[in-house]
């Protein structure tokens, strides 16, 4: 391989970019260093390859054992969110947290307004609004009930009306013809049914 695949800044032994050695720098030094280099680019290249084989045999280990990618991602997201609970920031926010759920839920003001919603459901107001809405939804369903079964019955009466059935025999006729004019018989499995 050469230096201009590793994207060193030495060109050839002995000759930087700009033609000219760095100060200080005499060509024997840059011809070592220029080699080094060149060595230390094989060995990352090596190591790269090594590492792309090893990614490639833990996959297939992985595979074996029946750990998909989905799971593997679970597993990390619970870990993630083990080591969440477990850090001191979490903890702290928890106390801090429960302690101010103690202080909002002990206050007077929360008691005295879950006192009065407790009141409010045990009124005979509340209980008669709630009786008449639940009375409410039992009509409506009713009254859509009724309404599906009317429009059912209609639409079984229309097609057994005179019109249906000629608008029936129409279509079925056309369709007939339809078939001869495109060269197919009467033997279609459709052909006695109606087209609905």
């Amino acid at each position: 391989m050469d230096s201009s695949e590793h994207g060193s800044s030495v060109t050839s032994p002995g000759v930087a970019i700009g033609g000219t050695l760095p100060p200080g720098l005499t060509e024997e030094e840059a011809e070592e260093i220029q080699v080094e280099l060149t060595k230390v680019d094989d060995e990352i290249q090596t190591l790269r390859q090594v590492l792309v084989a090893k990614e490639r045999h833990a996959a297939e280990l992985k595979r074996r054992l029946g750990i998909s990618p989905l799971s593997e991602i679970k597993q990390n997201i619970n870990k993630g969110w083990h080591d969440v609970q477990c850090s001191n920031a979490y903890m702290r926010t928890s106390q801090t947290l429960g302690d101010l759920n103690r202080r909002v839920t002990s206050s007077n003001l929360y008691l005295s307004a879950s006192a009065t919603l407790e009141d409010i459901g045990r009124s005979d107001a509340y209980k008669r609004t709630q009786e008449t809405l639940s009375q409410a939804g039992q009509m409506t369903s009713a009254a859509f009930s009724t309404m599906g079964s009317a429009i059912r019955n209609r639409f079984g009466e229309m097609r057994n009306s005179p019109s249906f059935k000629s608008f029936e025999d129409k279509v079925d006729n056309m369709k007939k013809v339809m078939g001869r004019s495109n060269g197919e018989g009467d033997h279609s499995p459709t052909s006695n049914n109606a087209p609905f």
